[in-house]
């Protein structure tokens, strides 16, 4: 059991406070009816911070984990938000809403502080040891053995009433598509209507965007954003498909089998065509390495499916299921085939009518405010089922 004393520390113009010696600390633990041998050797006063002390600047955080793991493995935690943006709390790999808690207790930070077992010099009380316990080793104390106590100050840093609270949410990558939207690249001719001070570089949109450097990496992918003179961009979707179907058109101008597609030939054949880095985002968006064939690519099909449904479907407007599913199809390159859960937050099938229709409703062009979505949706359609739903819920949820 170790002993511990508090005082408040007054400011330099105000009386000094009165300053803990062995005799007070005798004097408490005899009227405390406490017994000194059951106490270690180091009694410990602490000293309340003066109203002078600066720690406004010291917070107390809740460290789960992943967080306590990166932090000892030498990662960087990242606040990240905007004037009009809750602040998150990023790791390399995960995004944390942070909420400000209160505490029922009073936490003291105390530099230095000594707990029981470093108090004591008896070599069965040193921390050094994992044989005895503490409690043991008071008790096995020669009765006669007198305690030579040695009184220590410490002062409190500063007292915690309230503590960051941090709870995993999914990443907060809409805002790429939101700021790269407004710079969207549809070829080197239209170049000089771009206003300059939109652009973005990579690092510049990595702090923006409330995520992870992994899952930022992510939303990249996802939103077929593409690094081109320094600055991150997206296409333009007419543009975009023009490329991709000038990509797809050598697979049967070369033979090539859907999984032996070949990078440098693609990137070569589409010289004058399309800038080269254009033409390699966008191949390794759309493509992936094929297993086994070493300097082989393979196109991913669901990828190619979609951006070919979005090329057909137009807002506004109504298709008759069969006859768009046959001009998919009929588009798809040979070999691929078109499936209608390649569809998901692209459109929706609709069978309230008479007909069985399929209409354009893309998830990024929804609000982001979630009533004003549901408003939307059920304006667009009267009756859902959780499947139907879900693609266009499923980003705004915890």
């Amino acid at each position: 059991m170790t002993e511990i004393e508090m005082e408040v520390e007054l400011d330099d113009d105000e009386e000094k406070p009165y300053v803990r010696t062995l005799e007070d600390v005798q004097s408490i633990i005899k009227h405390a009816k406490l017994d000194a041998k059951n106490l270690t050797q180091v009694t410990q006063a602490l000293y309340y911070p003066s109203a002078a002390m600066e720690s406004e600047n010291l917070k107390l955080l809740e460290l789960d984990t992943h967080m306590h793991q990166q932090i000892r493995l030498g990662q960087t935690l990242y606040f990240k938000g905007g004037h009009n943006e809750k602040v998150v709390l990023c790791t390399e790999e995960k995004t944390y809403d942070v909420k400000g808690a209160e505490i029922s207790n009073s936490l003291l930070l105390v530099p230095d502080l000594k707990f029981a077992a470093a108090t004591s010099t008896s070599p069965l009380k040193s921390p050094r040891t994992g044989q005895a316990s503490l409690e043991s080793s008071l008790n096995d104390d020669d009765d006669d053995v007198l305690v030579d106590r040695v009184l220590e100050q410490r002062k409190i840093l500063k007292i915690f009433h309230e503590y960051f609270e941090c709870r995993e949410i999914r990443p907060r990558y809409r805002k790429i598509y939101e700021l790269l939207q407004l710079t969207r690249y549809s070829g080197p001719e239209n170049e000089e209507y771009i206003d300059r001070k939109l652009l973005f570089t990579y690092n510049q949109l990595l702090d923006t965007v409330q995520c992870s450097r992994k899952q930022f990496d992510e939303g990249l992918q996802h939103f077929r954003a593409i690094e081109f003179d320094g600055r991150m961009r997206m296409l333009d979707s007419e543009y975009e498909m023009r490329i991709v179907n000038c990509m797809l058109a050598l697979l049967s101008e070369n033979s090539w089998a859907l999984d032996e597609v070949e990078y440098e030939e693609t990137v070569s054949a589409l010289d004058g065509i399309a800038p080269a880095d254009i033409v390699k985002g966008l191949f390794n968006i759309y493509t992936i390495p094929t297993e086994g064939k070493e300097g082989k690519y393979t196109y991913k099909k669901e990828l190619v499916a979609r951006i070919i449904a979005q090329n057909i479907l137009q807002p506004e407007l109504k298709f008759r299921k069969d006859e768009f599913m046959n001009t998919w199809q009929e588009a798809m390159p040979e070999g691929m085939n078109c499936d209608e859960n390649y569809l998901r937050g692209l459109g929706i099938i609709d069978k309230e009518g008479n007909t069985v229709c399929i209409r354009s409703l893309v998830e990024e062009l929804l609000p982001t405010n979630i009533q004003e979505r549901m408003r939307v949706l059920f304006k667009t359609k009267t009756r859902w089922t959780m499947a139907e739903m879900e693609p266009y819920i499923d980003s705004l949820t915890a």
